[in-house]
């Protein structure tokens, strides 16, 4: 009940948000652009599965309304669709840390997993600096949504033959577990900077981190993992264009 009270929060925060351009000087600015980068990503086990970052990439659209300028703060609301490769990655350790070797192969075993999503953040986006020309910074909060689009496994070791009896760690369940739950919710925050030039754009460099709210598998009683949710590290660029312009607002700032 806690994770939807916060998403019905942050979604409050969005809402509010435009309400209050009668508060500070008023904005109608619309902007529109692509978005790329980097995603490393794992996935929160319980029990505990061993892991290393798991290495993907994102890109997509995104759209940003600015309302407002409250003081020194300019108020959007931002929103992207993106599509992103995430997934876990794991350390396969014996109890001296060193890598399990495969006793067929003679190699370390290695195992991971990508899964591919369709996203979906909706953001309040708060900035500070220059407004059309020149260096800002800004912050970016709110929900996050996703949907599984597909999921795949890479490994250089055969189920039937893989050594469990070397590992630390015997929790193996999720080697052979296909996600059962394809949509996905949680919370997004970020930071960063943008640069703007006049009849150009606006140019973003962004870090963000997604905490998953939701659960890949069952997480009740009956199930063998109490908690499985998604955590990703995201590094981003982006460019965006000018749709919608406020009229008779000094270009200086």
């Amino acid at each position: 009940m806690k994770k939807e009270k916060l998403i019905s929060l942050l979604f409050a925060l969005l809402l509010v948000m435009p309400s209050k351009a009668q508060v500070g000087e008023h904005r109608n600015e619309l902007s529109v652009g692509v978005t790329g980068g980097y995603v490393l990503s794992n996935v929160g086990f319980t029990p505990k599965v061993n892991q290393n970052f798991h290495n993907g990439i994102i890109g997509g659209f995104m759209a940003r309304y600015k309302s407002e300028k409250y003081f020194s703060t300019i108020c959007s609301i931002q929103l992207e669709v993106n599509y992103a490769q995430t997934g876990w990655k794991e350390e396969i350790l014996d109890a001296k840390d060193k890598p399990v070797i495969n006793k067929v192969t003679n190699l370390p075993e290695e195992y991971s997993r990508t899964l591919n999503y369709v996203q979906v953040p909706f953001l309040a986006h708060l900035a500070w600096g220059r407004e059309y020309s020149g260096l800002q910074f800004f912050v970016n909060l709110g929900p996050q949504f996703g949907y599984l689009l597909s999921e795949s496994t890479t490994t250089n070791f055969d189920f039937a033959t893989r050594n469990t009896e070397d590992r630390s760690n015997p929790v193996v369940a999720q080697d052979t577990m296909s996600v059962e739950h394809k949509f996905d919710y949680g919370i997004a925050a970020g930071a960063g900077v943008e640069f703007s030039l006049p009849h150009v754009g606006h140019f973003q460099v962004e870090a963000r981190y997604y905490y998953g709210l939701g659960n890949l598998y069952g997480s009740s009683k009956r199930d063998y993992f109490a908690k499985s949710n998604r955590g990703d590290i995201v590094i981003k660029a982006a460019y965006l264009f000018d749709i919608i312009r406020t009229k008779k607002i000094s270009k200086k700032k």
